[in-house]
């Protein structure tokens, strides 16, 4: 029986993501009404907003018709319009909760999500019953489906009528067992940017995770008319974006300009609008150069951003366009250290060659290293953190470039007088090209982050580490004496 004039409640079950609703239902004497699907009012009371595409209809005649067990790469918001049905859910998504099980009846005052890879079968209660159930993608053939066998011993499920007096299709009775289920693999992560410093990071950090896809900078044109329909983006559920454009003195050239502003913008707002459409998590790593370093203390994530150059300017209006994104981590950062060619290998190369350098004493920041970011994304992604901005670098006392290189030279076996400080404009008076305005203060908060759950490690010990593995790098490659 319908029951009229409960409030729009949640109620939890033991598979995650699976929640039952009740639902206000309105009746008189000429019958009832209610609100199936009420945005605004669901998202408030705590509904994820999971974008429904189509309204499919299923009208069954007989009572004890049977119908499933089918997982499907997409969202559903299952509802009865009449009669009533006995549901029953299984996770059959990759994890610890697989294979685990909830039954309910669904009469017009309930509704379901069914998050994606989440079993979903019925058997029907009362003659004329109409199940109905919105879902957030387009049925399509190339897709992955999963499906078990509605008689699987290991989900047990108590139907009220039993299955060998009811009506099943013999597709639905030829499903395998739930020990001969492949599992449905989480939605895909795309790092782009994946031969980057932070790309090789990140690779680190996922490991062999089969849901995990690469893409180098060049793989995926983000100036195409078809990135679009590049890939079935409906499979994917984060794109993280690690791929830059981070030549920040010839971005201040004409040509420079231009491709600074066409990676760094428009391919983050072609990202931006296949995430919103498709509902995707986007991961966006910006930068301290949004700010022009003239503050008093660190800078909080909703500090005003002011630019100094262009560099800094693509990535303030990439941020403004990332924060248009439902679902977007904008992780800011500073002073970046990781594989490959940077200030840190550059210092250590200096020292053991007996070159004395001159550095700039007058920027004050924090060093962060790629190994850090990628731990820290991944903390956001899998903790489902609030979307926002997020500042992300070393902990520990800022310090400047001059006071980093003598830090180097000392963990190095060396002389840290050897370092010279020097002021910016000193360091690059009579540079041969254009030099783009530096922030000399980057420090930024890390209080919102560590709210979050996470810790920045110390950027001191994380250099120490990073010096030492250098020097054994160096020392392996080196040929022994064999006389």
């Amino acid at each position: 029986m319908t029951t009229f004039g409960k409030a729009l409640e949640r109620i939890e079950t033991p598979i995650p993501g699976l929640v039952l609703w009740e639902l206000p239902v309105h009746g008189d004497n000429r019958g009832w009404f209610k609100e199936n699907w009420q945005r605004e009012k669901m998202l408030a009371a705590g509904l994820p907003d999971f974008g429904p595409v189509q309204n499919n209809v299923s009208f069954n005649d007989a009572v004890g018709t049977t119908r499933g067990i089918h997982a499907e790469p997409w969202d559903k918001w299952v509802s009865v319009a009449t009669g009533r049905i006995f549901g029953a859910w299984v996770d059959l998504r990759k994890g610890p909760s697989f294979g685990a099980v909830f039954t309910a009846e669904i009469d017009p005052s309930r509704a379901i999500l069914v998050p994606r890879g989440v079993g979903n079968a019925y058997q029907t209660l009362e003659p004329d019953t109409a199940y109905t159930y919105l879902v957030n993608d387009h049925w399509s053939p190339d897709a992955a489906y999963t499906f078990l066998n509605l008689a699987d011993e290991t989900a047990a499920i108590a139907w009220p009528i039993p299955l060998a007096h009811v009506e099943i299709s013999a597709k639905d009775l030829a499903h395998p067992r739930l020990a001969d289920v492949v599992p449905m693999a989480p939605r895909k992560t795309l790092v782009l940017g994946a031969n980057g410093q932070l790309g090789r990071a990140l690779r680190a950090e996922f490991g062999d995770a089969a849901h995990v896809e690469y893409a180098a900078r060049e793989d995926l044109d983000l100036m195409s008319s078809d990135l679009a329909t590049a890939r079935r983006w409906r499979d994917y559920g984060t794109i993280i974006n690690a791929a830059a454009y981070t030549a920040v003195d010839l971005a201040e050239t004409a040509d420079g300009r231009v491709d600074a502003w066409a990676a760094n913008v428009t391919g983050v707002s072609r990202l931006s609008q296949i995430a919103a459409a498709h509902g995707l998590t986007l991961v966006h790593v910006s930068s301290d150069y949004v700010f022009d370093g003239s503050a008093e203390g660190s800078y909080a994530e909703d500090a005003v951003v002011c630019p100094l150059g262009v560099y800094g300017q693509t990535k303030a209006a990439a941020d403004a366009i990332a924060a248009t994104v439902p679902r977007h981590y904008i992780v800011r950062t500073s002073w970046v250290i990781g594989e490959g060619k940077n200030f840190v290998g550059t210092m250590v190369s200096l020292a053991e060659r007996g070159i004395d350098p001159k550095v700039v004493d007058d920027q004050i920041g924090r060093l962060t290293f790629t190994e850090d970011i990628a731990r820290g994304i991944l903390h956001l992604l899998a903790d489902d953190a609030p979307a926002g901005t997020y500042n992300l670098t070393g902990a520990g006392a800022p310090t400047s470039w001059a006071e980093i290189a003598r830090q180097v030279f000392a963990l190095s076996g060396h002389d840290s007088a050897r370092v010279t400080g020097v002021s910016t404009d000193e360091y690059f008076a009579g540079a041969p090209g254009p030099v783009a305005p530096r922030p000399r203060n980057s420090v930024l908060d890390l209080t919102k982050i560590e709210a979050a759950g996470f810790e920045p490690r110390d950027a001191a010990a994380s250099l120490a580490r990073y010096v030492t593995s250098l020097r054994a790098q160096a020392s392996e490659s080196t040929p022994s004496d064999s006389r």
